[in-house]
């Protein structure tokens, strides 16, 4: 008879030692299993961070690209704008009419690409204009814009070619 409650101390502590066993390799299991999840979700985040750069690195270089065009084209369009200015004075109605014409297409082209005109009507911004020379005019107000020299520009918010104007003292 006692040799039935030492095999049954035995088979308990068997029991005891086992479960103590398959809760220790579940715990080690679960902790494996959280490390392999924390590093799943910090290379869901890097690929989100980067997916998101590479997106502002291609706006960028967009924007960039539309830019130079619009520089190396905003000369042409001056040199139409003084066409119409000296054609108007000499009343040479049909080359006004088609030099206008080109201007106005090519203004329209440039706008596409996101060409706004700088308002120059106002105070002197120097953000957006150049002062070329500043000059005394009865009833002007200091500091604002009296003439225009050559016009402003901007492809979105960036200026692109700042208004060169005439700024009252």
């Amino acid at each position: 008879m006692t040799r039935e409650p030492v095999e049954a101390e035995e088979a308990e502590t068997v029991e005891a030692v086992s479960a103590d066993l398959e809760v220790e390799a579940l715990a080690k299991v679960e902790a494996e299993r959280d490390e392999y999840l924390a590093d799943l979700q910090r290379v869901a985040a890097e690929f989100e961070n980067y997916r998101k750069r590479a997106a502002r690195e291609q706006e960028r270089l967009i924007a960039h690209a539309h830019e130079r065009l619009v520089r190396e084209l905003l000369p042409i369009l001056d040199d139409l704008e003084r066409t119409l200015e000296a054609a108007a004075r000499h009343e040479e109605a049909a080359l006004v009419d088609g030099v206008a014409l080109v201007e106005r297409s090519l203004r329209k082209a440039l706008e596409k690409e996101g060409l706004a005109e700088i308002a120059t009507d106002g105070p002197f911004d120097p953000h957006v204009h150049e002062a070329l020379l500043t000059k005394a005019e009865e009833g002007a107000e200091p500091g604002s814009v009296l003439e225009v020299v050559q016009r402003g520009y901007r492809v979105g918010e960036k200026v692109v070619r700042p208004a060169r104007v005439i700024v009252a003292e």
